[in-house]
């Protein structure tokens, strides 16, 4: 029994002496893990909560615009921006009072919320804003800040357009062989179905710069 008695008093002293070592550092690791899940489990909930506060902002958003008030549109999509512009709602948002600015030929206006967008959203949202933004400028004459726009490789599904309207900006320009090649390129990246409307239209906007010289 003594025996058993000194076995097991080496064993405790054994783990001791291992606690004494290392018992801050496991210590130490668990309190991380734990505050690393509740940290966790409280990041999906801010998130989730702020994601309900931006979607329900946004619902009021979309109902300025069918009501046509300015004022609660500009609101809106500049309490998303500011508040809550990480969430997809803010691009939207944005898009959505650009339109209404564009409409009430507020460029100014619609200018800054594409602008934004084009500068913070990300994919299609972003390419949308450029194209916008590039057509806005277009449309004011300011043709070096609309090419700008369209310097950066948008996603496939918009290169035709970028092309398009690079090639209306540099037809507006004169820059007649430029705008050609932009439009031949264009065509080139238009395929399929869903594309033959736009491929007739870039089809005449080729053929009313004329035969190369």
């Amino acid at each position: 029994m003594a025996h058993y008695d000194l076995e097991e008093q080496e064993q405790i002293d054994s783990l001791k002496t291992w606690w004494k070592m290392y018992g801050n550092l496991v210590t130490s690791l668990v309190t991380a893990a734990a505050l690393a899940v509740v940290g966790w489990q409280g990041w999906n909930w801010y998130q989730n909560n702020e994601t309900a506060k931006a979607a329900a902002v946004f619902a009021a958003l979309e109902q300025a615009v069918q009501a046509g008030d300015t004022q609660r549109i500009k609101a809106g999509a500049g309490e998303l921006t500011e508040k809550f512009g990480r969430s997809g709602y803010a691009g939207l948002g944005a898009l959505l009072a650009a339109k209404h600015s564009v409409d009430g030929g507020d460029l100014k206006t619609a200018k800054a919320q594409l602008g934004w967008v084009a500068d913070n959203a990300k994919d299609e949202l972003r390419d949308i804003a450029r194209l916008r933004l590039g057509a806005v400028l277009l449309d004011e004459q300011a043709y070096d800040e609309a090419l700008k726009q369209l310097e950066a490789t948008p996603a496939p599904a918009f290169v035709a357009r970028f092309l398009e309207l690079k090639g209306d900006v540099l037809s507006a320009q004169g820059k007649v062989a430029e705008a050609r090649t932009a439009y031949q390129s264009a065509l080139d990246k238009a395929t399929g179905d869903a594309a033959k409307p736009g491929r007739e239209l870039l089809q005449q906007k080729l053929d009313s710069l004329g035969d190369a010289a």
